[in-house]
This record gives C-alpha cells, structure tokens and sequence, in this order.
C-alpha cells in the first residue's frame, strides 16, 4: 500500500506575479483556481471547463483585460476530468522542471508521495459587468487539491507515441530539458494505514476554513495558521525554504507561520511529523467533494 514519506505543499495558480490577480471564490463559495497564462500552451482559458464555469467566460474582467479566453493557459496540475476532452487512458497529472524539480528531487521525492495544492484566492461579488474581487475580503492562501504520485516519468525518456492521452499537457512542449518530469496519480488515495476510499488525486468544490492557510486574523496571505505539531523540534524544520527560527511563532492553540513569498515546493517529511498524516487525512476526506 503506498503511503506517503513526504507531503508537498505546492504552490499552484494565479497570483499578483503569475496571471496578475488572484483565483475567485466564487458568490457561493466555489474554489475556482485559475492556470497560470503560458503563451506556449494547446489549450486556452476558453477550452477549460471547472465546476460548470468557463474560465475564459471571466478572465478577462477578473485580469482587467490582461488575458482573455484566447490566451494560453498552463493548466497544471490537472486533475479534474471534466475539465477537457479527454482522451481514452487520461489520469489526472502534474509536471515539475528546472529548480523546483531539482528541489523535488534533492528531497528524495518518490511515488506514493502527496502534493498538496494551494494558492491565492479572493471572493468575488457579482456586478453588472461581471465577476469583480470584493473589496471587503482580503486574498488568502486555500488548499484547493492533492495528487498522490503513482508514476514519476522523465519527459524526454519517452518514447514516441508514449501517454498519448498526456500530449496535450504543456510540459510536452517543453524540448532537451532533462530535469522535465511527470507525476501521474495513483489510482487511489492511501494515508497511514487506512485508505479513504478516494482516488489518488481530487479538488475541492468551496472554500471551508479547514482549506485555509492564511491566518483569519491577518492582513497578508503569507502569514499562516498550523497546529501546534508544526512547530520545529530536534534540528527538524517541517517545511523546506523555512529554515529560519523567527519565522515560526508558538501560541496556545496553534503555530503562526511566515511563509516564504516565493517557491513552489514545500517539502514536509512524515517521519519527522507524523502526526501530518491523520491531519491531511481529515482534510482531504472532510472535504473532497469531487475527484478526479
């Protein structure tokens, strides 16, 4: 049974950097989030499809005119199903290149390991003109999906024709960077000892306070609220990139944590905190309305 050494925390979506703006939360609380733009993307925001919504019916208005549906979209990690056509064969999946897989890799990364998905989310308010962020509601970080690894796939060291049903996805556009890799899910969701009875990647529908990192008491998306348990002990730091002792304040019922403003992989080894096992476990099973 595969069960996960590490969990990665990794940081997916819109933000005031890629894209310009956050992901919407949506009236009803739906959790929209928003591929970054990559201009070398086969697929656009118009092509993509999320809980009944169009992307390229509202990213116009929510960029102010920055991008459209027209504009290539990086629509990774993708994990819902109905996003797409899909071919026959088609899992949900995820690519990682460059210095954030080299991160992945120096971590000892490996199949049965959990990503994590979060990003940066704002609510937005219905107008005449369309979707807009409400002015009342700060952005704050969400998790919004997980993908447990049941294949790691080097890129390059496909042969021809290989995943055929992946070739739409925008690391194969990506040529002679050996560093590009895949992570296809596992066919079911496996934690500790137990198995959900969920598949091995999923998002969620709406934003629940159990998603969210961001401390409710804080005015910036970095500052984060943890159990307890997170707190570093014995030389260990739970997250990689937060190494350093003055990011990490202890309080009675929780840890506040000054996240790092960029990178993309935050490693956390379960050998260390296992306690994070049971926790993810309630988080994706309390919430996982929709999968795959």
């Amino acid at each position: 049974m595969l069960q996960p050494r590490r969990i990665i925390f990794s940081r997916k979506g819109f933000d005031s950097s890629s894209g310009g703006c956050p992901s919407p939360i949506l009236p009803d609380g739906r959790l929209l989030s928003l591929p970054i733009p990559d201009t070398r993307s086969q697929v656009t925001f118009a092509d993509i499809v999320h809980q009944g919504v169009s992307l390229g019916d509202h990213v116009a208005v929510l960029t102010r005119e920055r991008w459209d549906g027209a504009s290539g979209a990086h629509i990774d990690p993708d994990l819902n199903a109905d996003a797409l056509p899909r071919m026959p064969g088609w899992r949900p999946v995820f690519g990682q290149s460059g210095a954030a897989q080299g991160h992945l890799k120096n971590r000892g990364v490996e199949v049965g390991d959990l990503f994590v998905f979060f990003g940066l989310f704002r609510p937005v308010i219905e107008t005449r003109a369309g979707w807009r962020f409400d002015p009342g509601q700060p952005p704050r970080h969400v998790i919004w999906g997980w993908l447990q690894i049941g294949q790691i796939q080097a890129v390059d060291a496909l042969e021809k024709g290989a995943l055929a049903w992946a070739r739409y996805h925008p690391h194969f556009g990506w040529r002679d960077d050996p560093s590009n890799t895949l992570y296809l899910a596992a066919d079911a969701l496996t934690l500790g000892d137990t198995a959900p009875g969920l598949p091995g990647a999923g998002w969620f529908e709406r934003h629940r306070a159990s998603l969210q990192l961001t401390d409710r008491r804080a005015s910036r998306p970095g500052v984060w609220a943890l159990p307890r348990w997170f707190y570093p002990r014995k030389g260990q730091v739970p997250l990689t990139y937060h190494a350093k002792p003055e990011r990490w304040r202890r309080e009675t019922h929780r840890v506040v944590l000054q996240a790092v403003a960029r990178g993309q992989e935050f490693v956390l080894d379960t050998r260390h905190y296992p306690e994070a096992l049971p926790w993810i476990r309630c988080i994706i099973g309390s919430n996982a309305g929709r999968a795959g």
